[in-house]
């Protein structure tokens, strides 16, 4: 039989053994499997806002370069409109140049127009004068103004062009008669009554000219 003290001591020892026990690293079963089960979550919870942040910072990314991506077409396309407008501005700037350029070469033109019945009357006088015995003199007077009046238009840029012998063109004669002619092809200039001008190659005026026309006879054998 155990005495009382010796049974005092092992129930001491007892108690003493369960503090140790309570007072141990991690506790009881259960409380170490609720510190583990919370240290769990812990770690999916801090997980899946890592996960969430990338994905986040992903799709600012690919924002990002859309928004990159944008800006570079739009600026590409601000560069080829700004060629496109100074070409445009180049060539409205030729444009102008030639125009203004046309616009002087020919800008004494009214003046060279009005002068050309005086040189008409020139080639008259002259015409007229050679038919007279005693008028030798008053024909080379006037035939030294009439070459000089053509040297000075040359000078400017005026031509002087005869039709006789051509075909007729509508283009640059003027038909004032026709003359039946067996000599020549019908159609043909035969005569002109005052020459065609030209300025710089543009048409001043078209000669007046006469046109031969087959006789009548042929006319009608021809039917």
């Amino acid at each position: 039989m155990d005495k009382p003290g010796h049974q005092n001591a092992t129930h001491d020892n007892a108690t003493h053994d369960n503090a140790v026990h309570d007072n141990a690293p991690g506790g009881t079963p259960v409380q170490a499997a609720e510190q583990s089960s919370a240290g769990m979550t812990a770690s999916a919870i801090s997980g899946e806002a890592i996960s969430g942040a990338v994905v986040t910072a992903e799709d600012e990314i690919v924002t990002l370069l859309a928004q990159v991506q944008a800006k570079d077409a739009e600026a590409k396309a601000n560069y080829d409109l700004f060629l496109r407008e100074r070409a445009d501005s180049e060539n409205f700037k030729r444009r102008m140049q030639r125009d203004k350029a046309e616009a002087l070469r020919f800008a004494n033109e009214p003046v060279i127009r009005d002068l050309l019945p005086i040189l008409d009357n020139l080639d008259r006088a002259v015409a007229h004068a050679r038919g007279e015995s005693n008028s030798q003199s008053l024909v080379e007077g006037v035939a030294l103004v009439l070459r000089s009046f053509l040297d000075m238009l040359e000078k400017h840029g005026v031509a002087r062009v005869s039709a006789k012998g051509q075909l007729f063109d509508p283009a640059k004669h003027e038909a004032m008669s026709q003359v039946e002619n067996t000599e020549v092809a019908p159609n043909t200039v035969v005569d002109e009554y005052a020459p065609a001008y030209l300025l710089h190659d543009r048409l001043l005026r078209p000669a007046l000219v006469v046109v031969a026309k087959p006789p009548a006879d042929e006319k009608k054998s021809a039917t």
